[in-house]
C-alpha cells in the first residue's frame, strides 16, 4: 500500500484511503493505527472514508457472528473510537465518509444510527476536542449556518514529508478556523532534477454561473488565484522547479491556460 500511494502521489494524484475500526481488532488498536497513518511518511492520506465494520448476512463475518466469534462495535462504541482517532488526524486530510450507507434493516449487527458523524462530534465535544480535518472546517458547510468573515481570511503554509517527496499544504483560512481554499503542492526528485506538482487546487462555497456575480461567493474572490501563485512561488523559489505541473479536469484547463499553463497530456504544464 505504501508503494501504490508513492506511485498515485509522484503522479500528483489525490489519494484516499478506506479504512475499517473493528475488523479483528480493539479500540485501542484501532486508534493506534490513526496515529500510524498520519505519523508514518509512508501514508499521510489526502482523504479518509472511514467504515466502521458491519456484520451483514451473506457474508463469512455473518458466519463467524453467529458462532459468537465476532462482535462488532455498536453506535456508542464507534463514536468513542473514531472521536479519539480524529485527534491524529491532520488539517490537510478530508474524512469524506463516516459509516456506510447500508439500510439498517440489512444489518445483522454494528453501527445501525444514520447520523454517526454527529456522534462522534458529540463525543469530541465531551472532551472539549474539535476536528481539524479539511471537512469540519469547510466554510462552504459553515456559511449556511453563519456569516464568513472574509476580512480576517489569512493565507497559511503547511509542509511535511510523504511517500519519498515534499508536500506544502497552502491553505486561505478565517480567524475562527474555517477553510476557505486550499492547494496541495508536491515536489520531488526523479533523477533528472526536482519534479514539481500540483495534486488539487480547490476553494470551497457555493457554484456560481460564469459571467454571474455574487459578493458573497468564495470562488469569486480571487483566492484560487492566489493560491495558485502561492504554488508557482513555492516551486520556483523554494524547490527550485523549472516547470509546475498541474492535475486538472477538462472543465478547467481554460482557467489554467489563462493563467499561463499549456496542455502537456495528462497535466497542464507551466514553464518558469
Amino acid at each position: 500500500s505504501w508503494e501504490a500511494t508513492q506511485y498515485c502521489k509522484d503522479a500528483f494524484l489525490k489519494v484516499g484511503f478506506h479504512v475499517m475500526p473493528g475488523l479483528f481488532s480493539t479500540p485501542e488498536k484501532d486508534v493506534e493505527m490513526f496515529h500510524e497513518l498520519f505519523s508514518n511518511p509512508d501514508f499521510k492520506p489526502d482523504m479518509l472514508k472511514i467504515y466502521p465494520t458491519l456484520v451483514v448476512p451473506g457474508t463469512e463475518l455473518y458466519v463467524l457472528w453467529k458462532k459468537g466469534e465476532f462482535t462488532p462495535y455498536r453506535d456508542e462504541e464507534a463514536a468513542r473510537v473514531i472521536a479519539q482517532a480524529k485527534k491524529f488526524v491532520s488539517r490537510y486530510c478530508r474524512i469524506m465518509r463516516i459509516d456506510r450507507d447500508i439500510p439498517t434493516f440489512k444489518i445483522a449487527d454494528g453501527v445501525r444510527k444514520t447520523n454517526l458523524r454527529e456522534l462522534v462530534v458529540d463525543e469530541l465535544g465531551k472532551a472539549g476536542l474539535k476536528c481539524s480535518c479539511i471537512r469540519c472546517r469547510e466554510a462552504g458547510l459553515a456559511s449556511r449556518f453563519k456569516q464568513i468573515d472574509f476580512d480576517n481570511v489569512q493565507m497559511h503554509r503547511m509542509d511535511y514529508e510523504a511517500s519519498g517527496g515534499k508536500e506544502v499544504f497552502l491553505s486561505f483560512d478565517t480567524a475562527e478556523d474555517y477553510l476557505v481554499g486550499f492547494v496541495r503542492l508536491r515536489a520531488f526528485e526523479n533523477g533528472q532534477g526536482v519534479n514539481c506538482g500540483i495534486r488539487e487546487l480547490r476553494v470551497y462555497g457555493e457554484q456560481v454561473a460564469i459571467g454571474d456575480k455574487n459578493e458573497n461567493a468564495f470562488q469569486h474572490k480571487q483566492f484560487g488565484k492566489q493560491l495558485l501563485q502561492g504554488a508557482e512561488r513555492i516551486a520556483k523559489e523554494d524547490f527550485g522547479a523549472k516547470s509546475l505541473k498541474v492535475t486538472s479536469g477538462v472543465g478547467v484547463r481554460e482557467y489554467y491556460r489563462k493563467n499561463g499553463y499549456e496542455l502537456e497530456k495528462p497535466y497542464v504544464v507551466k514553464n518558469f
